[in-house]
């Protein structure tokens, strides 16, 4: 899918580094400001336990994990919004993404310098909206500029437009992001056509030192207490950890790395999951003894629209899936067994996809 994600912040927060540390993707990580200019793209694969325990008893030829695109966007600055730090080329760069993860930093350093010339996570956190929210504020001025002059005409969708920018536009003004305007359910549509930067769905990232990877620290309960209100989720995560694990090379090694640290599973798989959740994405699979594969569909996709996802011909020529639960396929340890069982279903071109489903699509072209 041409889902991404993008990674944003001031400079020297650590974005470069846990881009690295999670992606396909290598960016410049250095000690100044602006040391990204241009965005790096990356693909991340997703995990998922699921995908292991079906090749365990398929045994195929092959596994394909699902991957998402992840960008490294070049550090904001005061005034990003009017062109300050090539702040324009950066905010068209977030206007490209389809979700945020905003990293803050929450550790103290004296070796690695602040654009500010001191750690605040609250205040560099706000320093970032402003200016994405001025950003927006200029859009929705214009649109609503036209909406007015439009709306003399007395039509019902002109004056609809008219409403919705006028809620935005105070929305902005009042200092929150358009993602916390009041706006009907059935008039989203229409906001979401704007492509508004402050409407994407964000995941604030707080950076923390490697002691307080576990549990944070007091900065990122701050931060926490902040952005409570906000539609809005915080994790937390050591960029240094992160590198210090992506340079290891077995599995066990990482595993005994993080268990020293006291920790479960690294800040890169719960961030990877966390983007993927961001994105409204979910995973179905494919499941022969070629190919074990999982696949990457919206919330709320049809059978058709998912099988689309492997080939197009698929979508046009579909005539059922034939779906199987997968937590029947692993009760049963077989596809046949399944059968057997009467747990595999015949669904047709209604049918939702639900995550974790088995499928075969029977097409026609």
């Amino acid at each position: 899918m041409a889902l991404k994600c993008g990674i944003v912040g001031l400079p020297n927060v650590g974005k470069s580094t846990l881009f690295n540390a999670i992606s396909t993707g290598k960016a410049l990580a250095a000690n100044y400001p602006f040391a990204t200019k241009e965005p790096n793209i990356g693909m991340i694969t997703v995990p998922d336990d699921r995908l292991d325990m079906l090749s365990e008893l398929v045994q195929p030829q092959s596994l394909l994990p699902t991957t998402v695109e992840i960008v490294d966007i070049a550090g904001l600055i005061k005034g990003a919004s009017q062109g300050e730090g090539l702040g324009n080329q950066f905010l068209a760069n977030i206007r490209e993404t389809d979700a945020i993860i905003h990293v803050v930093r929450c550790f103290q350093d004296d070796n690695v310098v602040h654009v500010d010339g001191s750690v605040d996570p609250v205040r560099d956190k706000q320093v970032i909206d402003i200016e994405l929210q001025l950003k927006d504020l200029d859009t929705v001025e214009k649109a609503f500029q036209k909406a007015q002059r439009n709306a003399k005409s007395m039509e019902k969708s002109a004056i609809k437009a008219l409403e919705i920018l006028t809620i935005l536009k105070d929305t902005l003004e009042a200092g929150n992001s358009a993602r916390a305007a009041d706006i009907p359910k059935e008039d989203m549509p229409f906001v979401k056509e704007m492509n508004l930067l402050t409407n994407k769905p964000i995941l604030y990232v707080c950076n923390v030192d490697e002691m307080s990877a576990k549990d944070g620290n007091e900065m990122v309960n701050k931060l926490k207490e902040h952005i409570k209100d906000e539609q809005a989720e915080v994790m937390i995560v050591s960029a240094a950890i992160e590198e210090e694990i992506s340079t290891l090379e077995s599995v066990e090694e990482r595993k005994e790395f993080l268990a020293e640290m006291g920790l479960d599973r690294s800040g890169t798989e719960k961030l990877i999951q966390k983007a993927y959740d961001l994105l409204n994405l979910i995973t179905y699979f494919t499941a022969g003894v070629k190919e074990v594969r999982a696949w990457t569909v919206k919330r709320g996709s049809t059978a058709p629209q998912a099988a689309g996802v492997i080939h197009t011909d698929f979508e046009k020529g579909f005539i059922r899936a034939e779906v199987i639960k997968y937590d029947d396929f692993v009760s049963l340890r077989s596809e046949q067994a399944v059968k057997e069982a009467g747990k595999m279903n015949v669904e047709g071109k209604e049918y939702i996809v639900e995550d974790g489903d088995i499928m075969h699509f029977r097409f026609n072209v």
